[in-house]
């Protein structure tokens, strides 16, 4: 199933913060980028002619002082690798369809933020948009490569090469609930109680009451089910490219479609009861960044999927600096999805591709660099509390809260209130969470590109209004399902099916 952009986003914002405060085939791109590049390397910089990278990545909302940042970020790259970089952050509502633009005209740029639920890492590697880094990894990014887990690189491999170098965060699911302290205050609340997504309901009715003019729970325009598959005993495969295919955890050699279930019949019929009771804020799907209401405090109640260690601080700064407790519903899991939810990859174009490799190795192994690009100048942007610990200065005109877009958060310093055990659990959690049963997986869609564009227009047309509530799926639901089945989604399913069968088998 496809996760939206603003609901993916307001999740890592508050899961990956925590750290940070704690076309054509691919197939012979790395054989071939000792002469496709210039020969460019880190050992003979200054003899070189400086080189200016182009690097596309989605924010939040534009930085006011984007300009001093880009000058720091320059000053220890010129320095390095001899190289400086133009930053060209889009609105995270923009990003996909800027950059399905950019490479569709062939624009030059050289660096490219891609996932699983914005501008496709798997879907893009497949149509050719990215190169090879297998070679130039092990020739600029030896302790790059060495600062994950190896698991974490096999989930990054299509047909068996990388074509993206993940962001390392907190790389597990966890599925949960934080509400704000103030209204636990006024309405209290026994957060033990709460071990089903539906559980939060009774709290819901409490808060609509007493407080007639607010929404209680945030959702955007896709919705909270697959938040909640995993609690439920499934996985989703396809990994945002949109089939709505999956797993149950109890069968994992046998493909379903998620959208049959009676899970998700479930869900609607629960949300659309929600949103008659007025939980739900009315203009959910025509709302294009609730990141920007929920940095205002407007909801009470958030449910994710990114939930690990630290993530109350986290959350507190996303959602308008009021102070929250969480309620988890599941245990940690982690998965292929879960891990390329954020990637840096090189345009398959790009003129530069080792110095661009150079660039991404420095940015995940650099302290000074990965903090300058996630908090900015001292002084101007933060203040240091301590020497791995700083404070916001929300009037810097540079606050992205995004380091999960830029490189590995757990270079980052500390956020006011937030301590070392925060770094020391995550990787900790990381390291022991329970392995997907189809961990590296990944499905290739030119045998079903058609049905899975078709998918893809129905689910458009009627998956927003059912995930939020905002129809009765008494009355859309079999017509859903029964234009997907129109669209092709049994040659969806019967096809994932060969390929996992097939996978199984190689392994």
């Amino acid at each position: 199933m496809n996760k939206s952009n603003t609901a993916k986003m307001l999740s890592l914002l508050a899961a990956s913060s925590l750290v940070l405060a704690a076309c054509g085939s691919n197939a012979d791109d790395g054989a071939k980028s000792g002469n496709n590049a210039s020969a460019s390397g880190s050992g003979n910089a200054a003899s070189e002619a400086t080189v200016e990278l182009v690097w596309h990545y989605p924010q939040p909302q534009a930085q006011a002082d984007l300009a001093s940042v880009q000058d720091a970020v320059n000053a220890i790259t010129k320095e390095k690798i001899n190289a400086t970089v133009k930053l060209e952050p889009y609105d995270f509502g923009d990003y996909e369809q800027k950059l399905n633009t950019a490479v569709a005209g062939g624009e030059q740029f050289d660096i490219a933020w891609t996932s699983n639920w914005s501008f496709n890492y798997v879907q893009n590697t497949q149509k050719g948009a990215f190169f090879a880094l297998d070679d130039l990894l092990a020739k600029y990014g030896p302790d790059l490569q060495a600062s994950m887990p190896s698991f974490v690189w096999d989930a990054t491999k299509v047909g068996g090469k990388i074509y993206g170098v993940p962001n390392y965060q907190t790389v597990t699911n966890r599925s949960g609930f934080s509400i704000q302290q103030r209204y636990l205050d006024k309405y209290p609340l026994d957060l033990t109680t709460l071990k089903a997504f539906t559980d939060i309901e009774p709290y819901l009715a409490t808060l609509k009451q007493a407080e007639p003019n607010e929404y209680p729970l945030l959702m955007g325009k896709d919705g909270l089910f697959l938040d909640t598959l995993h609690p439920l005993g499934y996985e989703q495969i396809d990994a945002g490219i949109g089939t709505g295919v999956g797993i149950k955890s109890s069968e994992p050699g046998k493909v379903i479609s998620l959208f049959n279930t009676d899970e998700y019949k479930n869900y609607v019929t629960t949300m659309r009861d929600w949103y008659q009771k007025g939980y739900i804020k009315p203009d959910v799907v025509s709302i294009k960044n609730m990141s920007e209401l929920q940095s205002q405090g407007k909801f009470p109640v958030t449910f994710g999927l990114s939930m690990p260690p630290g993530v109350e601080t986290s959350i507190k700064n996303s959602n308008g600096g009021f102070d929250v407790k969480t309620a988890m519903i599941s245990e940690p899991y982690v998965s292929t999805k879960s891990i390329i939810t954020t990637l840096n990859a090189i345009n398959k174009a790009s003129k530069h591709p080792e110095k661009a490799m150079e660039f991404i190795n420095l940015l995940n192994t650099d302290k000074d660099l990965f903090n300058a690009i996630s908090f900015g100048v001292e002084g101007k942007h933060y203040t240091k509390v301590n020497d791995n610990t700083v404070k916001i200065n929300d009037a810097g005109g540079y606050a992205p809260n995004t380091g999960w877009v830029f490189g590995n958060t757990f270079n980052g310093y500390l956020l006011d209130g937030q301590s070392q055990e925060v770094f020391d659990e995550t990787k900790k959690q990381n390291e022991g969470a329970t392995p997907s049963p189809i961990m590296g997986f990944s499905l290739d869609t030119q045998p079903i590109a058609t049905e899975i564009a078709n998918v893809k227009a129905v689910r458009d047309e009627y998956e927003p209004l059912l995930v939020t509530g905002s129809v009765d799926p008494a009355k859309k639901l079999d017509e859903f399902l029964g234009k997907l089945d129109k669209a092709g989604l049994p040659k969806i399913v019967a096809e994932v099916q060969k390929q996992l069968d097939a996978w199984t088998a190689s392994k």
